[in-house]
């Protein structure tokens, strides 16, 4: 996967239909999730597309995250916010603002709402996972 910044300065000079497919392609790139994992414990809620994110121990103290989506732009903003925290330390990720992360992609204006509402749900299940895995630490 390329990094949050580069993909925001390709994203940056691209059109919106260009825009549309520069997510579709980063949602192909995502790490494949096993059937087996995609239950109702891992759907995220408020998603108008069905999406998915499974959180596993990385190496060390780091979260790496396995997700997927029924829509393939939903699975770019699902790779997109994943690019912000994957295989980051837990408390790295509590202490990232990862809506601000991803606000020069500006996802409300270039997508309809319908693709976008579930944003802040994801967001809040992977800090919601973060919290958890500091915690135990």
């Amino acid at each position: 996967m390329p990094t949050l910044s580069d993909v925001r300065e390709e994203y940056e000079f691209l059109d919106p239909d260009d825009r549309y497919r520069l997510l579709i392609d980063l949602g192909r790139e995502l790490e494949p999730m096993p059937a087996a994992l995609k239950t109702d414990a891992t759907l995220v809620r408020g998603c108008s597309a069905s999406v998915w994110v499974y959180p596993m121990s990385g190496a060390g103290d780091r979260l790496h995250f396995l997700a997927d989506s029924n829509a393939s732009i939903t699975k770019g903003i699902i790779a997109l916010i994943l690019l912000a925290v994957q295989d980051r330390a837990a408390g790295d990720i509590l202490a990232t603002d990862i809506a601000e992360t991803l606000a020069p992609f500006d996802l409300k204006r270039q997508l309809s709402s319908s693709r976008t509402q579930g944003v802040p749900n994801m967001i809040a299940l992977i800090r919601e996972t973060a919290e958890r895995y500091a915690a135990a630490a």
